[in-house]
């Protein structure tokens, strides 16, 4: 007698306006028993089980959007992890022990443009143009670019310090980057590139992810000779790991 085949998961891909803030939801019908909401690093997550009727679906698919403002009403970590802050003129960013003003200039060209002044002002010429969806994110990529030049030479220091304190490895450069898929690499040319979302995040925190991309100059995997390096190097990694899990959706610009 052969055994009934577990039907595919299905999946449904929308977008919900939660207090003002869009964020991407995933929807899986699956083989479960029960249903489940989960926020993740790029979408709020809802599991239900296959074959429930429509009426069934509405009423947890109004359960999930109640859940998702709950959270957004406990923390807004949502609203920072999901949405893009609208700046404007006379805004402050602080990033780090560095605080900006931006001074945002409206202008017919094609293409945005920005620097940092010598009092701390970032000044912006933007393309009066782009009113588009991917403004924002635009503008995101923009600063990230700007600040990222300010705080290269810190940035650079901090990781020759780290590397002629604990591995002495050739470096070739250091890049900062708008990156959200990780928090930074390491080439097998000795580039050490990391995300200018790290630049939100404490100095402690930084370190541990230098020193992690620096150990893979000795060891490109992670093997226990590898933790062996990092723990070497920052005995309580593991505490800086733990925040940037709990606290890393909501850096960035």
């Amino acid at each position: 007698m052969r055994r009934k085949r577990k039907a595919k998961p299905t999946l449904q891909q929308l977008t919900l306006d939660i207090g003002g803030t869009t964020v991407p939801v995933r929807i899986y019908k699956e083989y479960r028993y029960n249903v489940r909401a989960s926020i993740g690093k790029t979408a709020a997550y809802l599991r239900m089980p296959y074959g429930l009727p429509a009426t069934e679906q509405e009423k947890h698919l109004k359960w999930f959007r109640d859940w998702l403002q709950q959270q957004v009403t406990k923390s807004d970590t949502i609203n920072r992890h999901f949405g893009h802050r609208d700046y404007q003129d006379g805004d402050l960013l602080t990033v780090g022990k560095k605080q900006y003003r931006l001074s945002i200039q409206y202008e017919d060209r094609k293409t945005h443009a920005g620097k940092v002044l010598k009092d701390g002002t970032i000044a912006l010429k933007l393309s009066q143009h782009d009113e588009g969806p991917g403004f924002a994110k635009n503008i995101q990529h923009l600063l990230s670019r700007i600040v990222a030049q300010d705080f290269l030479p810190e940035i650079t220091r901090r990781v020759d310090d780290l590397n002629d304190r604990f591995f002495k490895q050739d470096i070739k450069e250091v890049r900062l980057k708008y990156n959200h898929s990780n928090w930074g690499s390491c080439s097998a040319k000795g580039n050490i590139n990391l995300s200018t979302r790290l630049l939100f995040a404490p100095d402690e925190v930084i370190d541990y992810v230098i020193i992690h991309e620096l150990a893979h100059r000795i060891e490109m995997n992670h093997s226990p000779r590898f933790w062996k390096l990092v723990s070497d190097a920052m005995p309580d990694y593991r505490e800086k790991e733990e925040w940037l899990k709990v606290h890393g959706g909501a850096l960035g610009f």
